[in-house]
Formats: structure tokens, C-alpha cells, sequence
């Protein structure tokens, strides 16, 4: 096939738009920890991208898209990106752009799952977790669902990784925040956040990236891909506006309030962008902005520190997702139809992506974190969480 240079040119500048939205999160999460935290959360964003990047070329990118294995995982023809080249192939874009393109969804997942070891993870043992969970727990679930795996097989949706990226991350956090344990003093005493106009820029960089995000899943520069575009757009605001309201009842319609409720809109199109149009967009926003800020009343009532909220966010808002995925996809869209349409099936079919991409994510991690527990431990000292992992764990201060 010949190169189309312009679905060329839309992928690239996708690619780095998803790129800024992993420093975007670790913005984001910095300004919502402590001062003595807030290069230690950057970082790890940062460095989540570094490694993510070496292990997606050496192993990652053949798992998660190598020939099907069993419906579970690619096998390594692609190892050490042998085979992957710059020439189109059975695609409009090169086989090289689509690697990278992908790794950026990669990394931005494991940035995530930081939320849940904020302000208290010891680096070295960050790294080999993140290594491993994106080995054992990103490449299948990103290859069940895009890589030939047994996900898309039974026609489960999930255009831009509503069940691969957010799904996944939200509920890991949930999962490795039980096995670190809380923060220490959490419930004792205030940890309000320390820079929320720092949260607000990285709310902004998440948003802006998102378009690469949704958009360039299309794959194309086409209708599709404008679609979701413009149901992002709309989505994230029917999200902002429900979470504002929401808070404004029970006290003050903060401005954090708003920009997690733009989030969770952001995070409950993901999976359905290219399959719904604008009027579902606002549903499934603004639900997800609902739905999100009750789950966060309710790790708050149960004394939970998952400290940043992927869970409640990511992980909920994940799943609303793919859920709405299969009660709004329109046939006019993409071609698919969801429940609205009468198409039970596609209703069911993501329902048990989501729920077993949930389960998979949670539990795997659950090994994995109190493996790494038990052994090098996840945790750092009493004394290094007292001073803060800037100094502790970096050397440096704001």
C-alpha cells in the first residue's frame, strides 16, 4: 500500500500529543500530594515513560501485537522491534509509527497506577514493579483487546483503551495502594493538596493530549477520527460541569472538583469515541463525572488511600466506559449498535471485556505488589516518608 502521508502526518502529531499527556499526569499528581513530594511524583511519571519506552521496544510492543498465543498474549516475532519498518505495509502509516504510537498509551498507563503509591514508594522498587506489571499486565490486556486477542475476538469495544489503559491502571492502584498500606498519618491529620494551580496545568496538558488520544485511534485523518475529536471535547465538559455540580451541593464548587470531573469525561469516552456521536457524548460524560465523584466519597468513607484517585477516576470512570460503549455505540458512527439499538450482545460482549480486563489488572497486580512487598519491599522507611521522597529518594527540594 502506498503511504499516505497525511494520516501519516496526524499519527506523528498524535503521538507526541499522547507523549505530553504522561508528564501532564505527573503535573496533575503533583500538585495534589504534599510539598516534599512534588518532584518525587513528577518523576516518576518521567521515569514510568523512560522505562516503559525500553521495555515496549525490547519485548512489550511483540507481546501485546505479535501473532495471537491461546487469545492471551503475542508471540516475539516483533522482539527488539525486528520486522517493524519504516516502508507501509498492509496500512496507509509506517509499521514504526503504530509501535510508537502505542508505547505512548503504554507509558502513560503505568503513570497512572502511580496514584496509588504516592508519597510513600520506594524508587528502586518502582521500577522493577513497573517493568513487571507492564510485562504481565498491560501487554495481554492490550493485546486481548487490539493485538488479535480473545477480547476483540468476542467483539468487545474499545476504541482508545477504556478497558487497556484505564480499566487496567485504575484498578492496580486500587490493588498495589492495599499492599503499601496508607500513608503514614492519613486520617490523623490534614493532606490537602499543595499546588492546586499545578493540578489545574496538568488537567489542561491531560485534556489537550487527550485529542491524540481518542482521535488518532482512528488511525486515519478521516470523519472518524474527527468524531471523536469533537465527543471528547464534549464529554470531558459534560464531565466537568456534572462533578462541579455535584460538589457545588455539598459545599463549594471547586475548581480540583471540576477539572477530575473533566477527567472522568475524558476517561468515559475513551473507549466509545469512535462509535458514538454528540448527544451520547453528553450522557456519558456527565454520568461519568457522577459516577467518579461518588467513588471518591466512598473510598473517603472507607478510609481508603488510594491517594490520587485512579481507582475512583480512571478505574471506575474506565468502566462506566466500556459499559456506555455498549449501551450507546450507534451503527451510524462506525457501524456498530449498542443496546439503545437493540444489539444486546454488543452490550454483553463489553461487559465481559471490562469486567475480566478489572479482575485480570486487580489481581495480577496483587501477586505482583506483595511479591515485590515481601522481597525488596515497596515501602520506603519511616524516616524517609517523614522528610519526604525529594529528599529521601531524589536529593533535591522545590
Amino acid at each position: 500500500m502506498v503511504l499516505d502521508t497525511g494520516t501519516t502526518a496526524w499519527l506523528l502529531a498524535s503521538t507526541a500529543l499522547v507523549m505530553l499527556m504522561t508528564p501532564g499526569v505527573g503535573f496533575f499528581y503533583g500538585g495534589l500530594v504534599r510539598r516534599k513530594n512534588f518532584i518525587s511524583m513528577v518523576a516518576l511519571s518521567f521515569i514510568a515513560f523512560a522505562l516503559v519506552s525500553i521495555q515496549w521496544v525490547i519485548v512489550g510492543y511483540s507481546l501485546a501485537f505479535g501473532q495471537d498465543i491461546g487469545g492471551f498474549i503475542g508471540n516475539l516475532e516483533f522482539v527488539g522491534l525486528s520486522g517493524v519498518g519504516m516502508d507501509a505495509g498492509d496500512a496507509a502509516y509506517p509499521p514504526i509509527l503504530f509501535m510508537v504510537f502505542q508505547l505512548v498509551f503504554a507509558a502513560i498507563t503505568m503513570a497512572i497506577v502511580t496514584s496509588g503509591l504516592a508519597e510513600r514508594v520506594k524508587l528502586s522498587s518502582f521500577i522493577l514493579f513497573a517493568l513487571l506489571w507492564t510485562t504481565l499486565v498491560y501487554d495481554p490486556l492490550a493485546h486481548w483487546a487490539w493485538g488479535g486477542g480473545w477480547a476483540a475476538s468476542i467483539g468487545s469495544l474499545d476504541f482508545a483503551g477504556g478497558t487497556v489503559v484505564h480499566i487496567s491502571s485504575g484498578f492496580a492502584a486500587l490493588a498495589v495502594a492495599l499492599i503499601i498500606g496508607k500513608r503514614s498519618g492519613f486520617g490523623q491529620y490534614s493532606m490537602e493538596p499543595h499546588n492546586i494551580p499545578m493540578t489545574l496545568l496538568g488537567a489542561a496538558l491531560l485534556w489537550f493530549g487527550w485529542f491524540g488520544f481518542n482521535a488518532g485511534s482512528a488511525l486515519a485523518a478521516d470523519g472518524l477520527a474527527a468524531n471523536a475529536f469533537v465527543v471528547t471535547n464534549i464529554s470531558a465538559s459534560a464531565g466537568a460541569l456534572a462533578w462541579l455540580a455535584a460538589s457545588w451541593v455539598r459545599g463549594k464548587p471547586s475548581s480540583l472538583g471540576m477539572v477530575s470531573g473533566a477527567v472522568a469525561g475524558l476517561v468515559g469516552i475513551t473507549p466509545a469515541a469512535g462509535y458514538v456521536g454528540p448527544m451520547a457524548a453528553i450522557a456519558i460524560g456527565a454520568v461519568a463525572g457522577l459516577i467518579c465523584y461518588a467513588a471518591m466519597l466512598f473510598r473517603l468513607k472507607k478510609g481508603l488511600d488510594e491517594s490520587l484517585d485512579a481507582w475512583a477516576v480512571h478505574g471506575m470512570g474506565g468502566l462506566w466506559g466500556a459499559l456506555a460503549t455498549g449501551i450507546f455505540a450507534s451503527a451510524a458512527i462506525n457501524g456498530y449498535s449498542g443496546l439503545l439499538e437493540g444489539n444486546v450482545d454488543q452490550f454483553i460482549a463489553n461487559a465481559i471485556g471490562a469486567i475480566s480486563a478489572m479482575v485480570y489488572a486487580f489481581v495480577v497486580t496483587l501477586v505482583l505488589a506483595f511479591i515485590i512487598d515481601r522481597t525488596l519491599g515497596l515501602r520506603v522507611s519511616e524516616e524517609e516518608e517523614y522528610v519526604g521522597l525529594d529528599i529521601s529518594q531524589h536529593g533535591e527540594r522545590v
